[in-house]
C-alpha cells in the first residue's frame, strides 16, 4: 500500500494521477502547507526539504518500507517498479527522462514564479511578472513545437512526462498565459483531460482546495520567514 503525503497542488497531482493510471491503491495524508504541516518533525523525516509530495511505499525493496521525496523521483520509482509509463529501451527511456526534467527544471519553476508574482506578491513587480510570464510563454512554445510532431510529449507514447506537465497547465490564465495561442498544446491538453485516471487524480483532496487568497497565517507559512527557520 502506498501512502501519499500531499496537498492539492500541481506537484501533488502528478503523483495522484500516476497512482490512478497504475490502478494502485493509496492513502492520502493531507499536508496542509498553509497551516505549516510541512514543517512538522514527522513529515521532515520523510521529506527533509519540507516540500510535498512525499511517498511511502509500505512494500519497498526487500519488503521494507521506503520513503521518497521530490515528485520526479517518485514518478520514476513508481513507473519503474510497475513497468509502465517509462519505457525501458534506452533511447525511449531517456527521451521520457529529459522531458520529465524539462518539467522539473523549467516549466514548473517558471510557472510557479509567474503564479506567485501574479497572484500572491504583496505588491506588483512588473520586472518579475514580465520575466516569468515571458519565460513561461517561451516554454509553452517549446512544448507546442514538440507536440506538433508527436501525439504525446516523449517517446511517442503516453508517459510520466505527460503526467508531470499536465497539472501545471490546468489554469494557464493564472500564469498569465493564453493557451489558445498554442494549438498543439490545446489538442494534447484535451486528450489528457479526457482520461479517467487524470480526472480522478485531480480530484485528490478537492474539498481541501483553498478558495481565495491565503490568510495572514497561511501567507507566513507559505512565503514568510517561517520557511527559512533552521530545523
Amino acid at each position: 500500500m502506498y501512502t501519499l503525503h500531499a496537498w492539492p497542488t500541481p506537484n501533488g497531482y502528478k503523483i495522484s494521477i500516476l497512482l490512478e493510471e497504475l490502478g494502485q491503491p493509496y492513502t492520502v495524508v493531507p499536508v496542509d502547507i498553509g497551516a505549516g504541516d510541512q514543517f512538522k518533525p514527522e513529515f521532515l523525516e520523510i521529506s527533509p526539504n519540507n516540500k510535498m509530495p512525499a511517498l511511502v511505499d509500505g512494500d519497498g525493496p526487500g519488503g521494507k518500507p521506503l520513503a521518497i521525496f521530490e515528485s520526479g523521483a517518485i514518478m520514476m520509482y513508481l513507473a519503474e517498479k510497475h513497468g509502465r509509463f517509462w519505457p525501458q529501451d534506452t533511447a525511449a527511456k531517456y527521451d521520457v527522462a529529459q522531458w520529465l526534467m524539462f518539467q522539473m527544471a523549467s516549466l514548473g519553476p517558471m510557472f510557479g514564479q509567474a503564479g506567485h508574482f501574479l497572484n500572491y506578491a504583496p505588491e506588483k513587480f512588473p520586472y518579475a511578472v514580465d520575466r516569468y510570464v515571458n519565460e513561461g510563454r517561451r516554454i509553452l512554445g517549446v512544448l507546442d513545437r514538440r507536440l506538433a510532431a508527436h501525439e504525446w510529449i516523449a517517446a511517442d507514447t503516453y508517459s510520466i512526462a505527460d503526467m508531470a506537465v499536465y497539472p501545471w497547465l490546468r489554469f494557464p490564465d493564472r500564469l498569465g498565459q493564453t493557451i489558445e495561442d498554442f494549438q498543439h498544446v490545446v489538442r494534447w491538453r484535451a486528450a489528457m483531460e479526457a482520461r479517467p485516471a487524470v480526472q480522478a487524480g485531480c480530484a485528490m483532496l478537492a474539498e481541501r482546495r483553498r478558495v481565495g487568497p491565503p490568510d495572514a497565517k497561511a501567507r507566513e507559512n507559505l512565503f514568510g520567514a517561517t520557511q527559512y527557520q533552521k530545523r
